[in-house]
């Protein structure tokens, strides 16, 4: 039997002597402090990967997220190379410092999907690598050494809409209803400033529509918690009601209103990137960097990756029942005269199958355990 009581303790001021009140103050309250310390001294790792046509702004608005520079040395292929272009995985990392955090900034690129004449399955190559990752976690965390794992998930997929066309095409459907069982999908409306205000209302309420309509699950937003404040809720509520995206990229830095901003010059005017009245900019990279990115970290975590360890520890059940009801290929003998080399394989046959049920029975408590 066990018994609930709640104690609440304050953290005394400090005086020349220890008071009564000190006396009852424990310590857990610093917890949060710890734990801020220890996380801000290993710094945190992300992963993202970015998917989408050639030209629809990727590059430049991964730069503009994170105020860098991955691509000084890419080739741009021209249309001959790109008829047969197969999809490659390409990664870019980078460590990025902001006031004492230090960011492992993974970003997973995807050239040549949908480039092609014949784009059928040109997301295997994509869902392929996601499991890769998945399968290198598991070995890791599986093994002896777990102390320093190294996480290469991919915690989040920005997709590239685009912003021409009436809603999502037969590719787009299909790349989103591969990945999302694996990745955390954000769609992106691609070089907004293509379009006017009322067309980027439209086309966001269509592709809206067809992903109820095909069943493609998108990132979701986690409710606010009811002691959010009210500031909070409603950016959250923007945010929800904002998606998908609609944004634009540039690394150019241009003069407006007297003021020196990141955008795009054009013959009738200037479209400013971070200006909120022009694109989704600023709502995404407040959504991706500031917010949600540890939530996007958690769903990897706690709902992809789980489902893709709970089916590895089925498949491995599976196959140990299978072995189990398999006929033993060696000869039964007489009871009375063994064979001595017979017993050598029977006995190192039961000793793997031993292993094999131990390493199975230890996942399985290690997947309870996370579940409690």
């Amino acid at each position: 039997m066990s018994s609930n009581i709640r104690y609440k303790s304050r953290i005394p001021v400090k005086t020349g002597e220890e008071t009564a009140e000190e006396k009852q103050y424990v310590g857990f309250a610093t917890l949060p402090n710890q734990v801020h310390r220890k996380s801000v001294k290993k710094g945190f790792d992300f992963t993202l990967m970015v998917a989408g046509e050639s030209g629809m702004g990727k590059s430049t608005l991964v730069n503009s997220l994170f105020l860098t520079d991955l691509y000084k040395e890419r080739k741009l292929l021209n249309a001959e190379e790109r008829i047969n272009q197969t999809v490659e995985i390409i990664k870019h990392t980078v460590d990025i410092e902001e006031k004492g955090v230090k960011l492992k900034l993974t970003i997973v690129d995807t050239p040549g999907f949908g480039d092609a004449v014949n784009n059928n399955e040109c997301w295997k190559p994509i869902t392929d690598y996601i499991d890769q990752q998945f399968e290198q976690y598991f070995r890791d965390e599986s093994g002896l050494n777990r102390k320093n794992i190294q996480d290469n998930r991919v915690h989040c997929c920005l997709y590239f809409i685009p912003p021409f066309g009436h809603g999502l095409r037969p590719v787009d459907v299909e790349f989103m209803k591969a990945l999302h069982e694996k990745v955390n999908i954000i769609p992106l409306i691609a070089k907004a400033d293509c379009l006017t205000p009322n067309e980027i209302k439209k086309l966001k309420d269509r592709i809206r529509e067809e992903i109820d309509k095909f069943g493609i699950k998108v990132y979701q937003f986690p409710e606010c918690d009811s002691d959010e404040d009210e500031e909070f809720k409603q950016l959250d509520k923007e945010l929800k009601e904002c998606t998908p995206f609609a944004v634009i990229g540039s690394n150019t830095v241009v003069e407006a209103r007297g003021q020196r901003v990141r955008g795009r010059l054009y013959p009738w005017g200037i479209v400013e990137v971070e200006n909120q009245s022009h694109c989704d900019f600023v709502k995404l990279r407040n959504m991706l960097i500031r917010s949600h990115m540890h939530d996007l970290k958690d769903v990897t975590c706690d709902v992809h990756y789980e489902n893709y360890r709970a089916q590895c520890i089925q498949e491995m059940t599976s196959k140990l029942a299978q072995d189990n009801r398999m006929e033993s290929p060696i000869p039964i003998l007489p009871l009375s005269t063994p064979d001595v080399e017979t017993e050598k394989l029977i006995k190192l046959k039961d000793e793997e199958l031993k292993r094999m049920q131990e390493m199975l029975n230890k996942m399985q408590q290690q997947m309870h355990d996370k579940e409690q």
